[in-house]
């Protein structure tokens, strides 16, 4: 009887989980329905005033075709549906909420789906699946060397005959549509369990995130023993249960970039035979999608842990060891003095006690100590002025200054005067190299500026300009031509003052 009792209790615990609790609903086909609709492998989280509206709307429709429906409200179905574990309802960014489907949601979602597929339970595909994982596992858990070898050397023999006989022209035996609708079958229920497993690990690491919280908010545990604690359920978390064991596998084959190549060319290849004409767009969008799947489930449990560690990692930095060292000081002295007084005072003697101390009346509290050596001299300068290199002349200084206005508008005058030069870059490229430097085009734009030469100009020109250096460079500039009246215009210009 005991052993009866004992499995009836096991039934009892499992029904009380939010899975079957969801199943065994009155409104567990709507609900579900909703879950399917609304969320999917690429829409993981819906924002909560959406999924509201949609929940509405939901609703609306179904009342009026006759259906029966909750008499709630969308917003108050999910906050019923996140209270009883099968939405859980977080802040994204720019503090908005979101809601997105637990574990335990997504493990009915899978069931009912696979409920209500057409297809046989037992196959070909999937009884060679269980067969190859025996026989793996079975080769790594023999101890004996000689059988692994002998293994080892039987497959190897088997894989070399089969590539000789190809090799030799043998004929490639077809898959029937049959047999790989049989393994796709398989294969879709495998990678369909991938987003509850991860989503356990992610709760699990949410739960762990909010115990620690509230250790930390407690202050009843020093946190040396709420770190090792931290660290013994992280361990066996990837370690001790099964979704934990399944991360770690994910990971491993993330870091493996050949792997997920090679994982995604055989999905590929899956999908370019025969049989996969017969599945619908969005199956071949979702299969194909089966990498990016294990990448964004990685991304969540991995976003929960670096939460996690934040959180640790900001209590301790803002943990003031000092400030709690003085606080025990002070308890310590309080229950002295209180030893000491009970030791005079009467049953019923009280003492009065401020509940805040009172300020001290100090005018001014000395911030610092008189140093002497706060007013003692600063170390003489040393003299370096033989090591100083000479003074640049007058002239040297003229060569790294700005356009010289005056001489490079006499020069532009006299060239146009002498009828010598066609437009302002031939004038210019045939002035002096003192007056050919970078910085005289800005004065020569500045010069024709001023007599409104420059508005009208169409067409580039090359000026050849001489550095201070010796090295040259070239400018393409607009072309200015200066007529008759705007060369004498130029020359009525004050070339005194370089401010024009």
């Amino acid at each position: 009887m005991s052993e009866l009792a004992g499995e009836l209790a096991r039934v009892r615990e499992a029904f009380d989980k939010p899975t079957l609790r969801l199943l065994d609903r009155k409104w567990a086909p709507f609900v579900l329905f909703v879950f399917k609709s609304s969320f999917s492998r690429d829409r993981r989280s819906v924002r909560a005033d959406l999924l509201h509206i949609q929940v509405d709307a939901y609703l609306a429709d179904l009342r009026s075709v006759g259906s029966d429906v909750p008499g709630k409200t969308g917003r108050a179905l999910c906050v019923q549906w996140m209270n009883d574990q099968w939405l859980f309802r977080e802040t994204g960014e720019g503090d908005e909420e979101h809601y997105s489907l637990t574990s335990h949601a997504l493990e009915a979602l899978l069931l009912v789906e696979s409920l209500s597929r057409d297809r046989a339970l037992i196959s070909e595909s999937r009884l060679t699946t269980i067969v190859d994982t025996v026989h793996h596992r079975a080769t790594q858990a023999n101890p004996d060397r000689e059988e692994r070898i002998r293994r080892l050397d039987r497959a190897i023999a088997e894989n070399a005959a089969e590539r000789d006989r190809l090799a030799a022209g043998g004929e490639i035996a077809p898959v029937s549509n049959e047999q790989m609708r049989e393994g796709y079958a398989d294969l879709v229920d495998l990678i369909g369990q991938l987003p509850s497993d991860f989503k356990r690990v992610e709760e699990s690491v949410a739960a762990m995130h909010r115990q620690i919280v509230n250790d930390f908010r407690g202050e009843e545990r020093p946190i040396s023993e709420v770190l090792d604690e931290y660290l013994a359920k992280t361990d066996a978390l990837m370690t001790s249960t099964p979704e934990g064991r399944a991360f770690e596998g994910a990971f491993t084959l993330l870091r493996n970039d050949d792997l997920l190549r090679e994982l995604g060319d055989d999905l590929e290849t899956i999908l370019l035979h025969p049989f996969a004409l017969e599945l619908s767009a969005t199956d071949r969008r979702s299969f194909m999608g089966t990498v990016r799947l294990i990448r964004k489930g990685i991304d969540d449990v991995l976003t929960q842990r670096n939460g996690l560690t934040t959180t640790l990692r900001e209590h301790i930095v803002n943990h003031d060891v000092v400030k709690d060292r003085e606080l025990e000081r002070l308890l310590r002295e309080i229950n002295k003095e209180l030893a000491t007084w009970m030791q005079t005072a009467g049953p019923r003697s009280t003492v009065t006690a401020e509940l805040m101390p009172g300020t001290l009346d100090a005018p001014h509290l000395r911030e610092r100590f008189y140093d002497p050596g706060a007013h003692r001299a600063p170390p003489e300068l040393q003299d370096v002025s033989d090591d100083a290199p000479p003074p640049p002349s007058l002239d040297e200084m003229r060569t790294q200054g700005g356009p010289l206005l005056g001489e490079l508008r006499d020069a532009i005058v006299t060239a146009f005067n002498q009828g010598d030069a066609a437009s302002v870059g031939d004038a210019f490229n045939d002035l002096d190299v003192t007056l050919r430097r970078p910085v005289e085009i800005l004065g020569m734009l500045q010069i024709a500026t001023q007599i409104d030469a420059v508005s009208r100009s169409q067409t580039l020109e090359r000026f050849e300009t001489v550095r201070p250096d010796g090295s040259t460079r070239s400018f393409e500039v607009p072309r200015i031509m200066l007529s008759d009246d705007e060369t004498a215009a130029l020359s009525a210009l004050n070339y005194g003052s370089d401010n024009d």
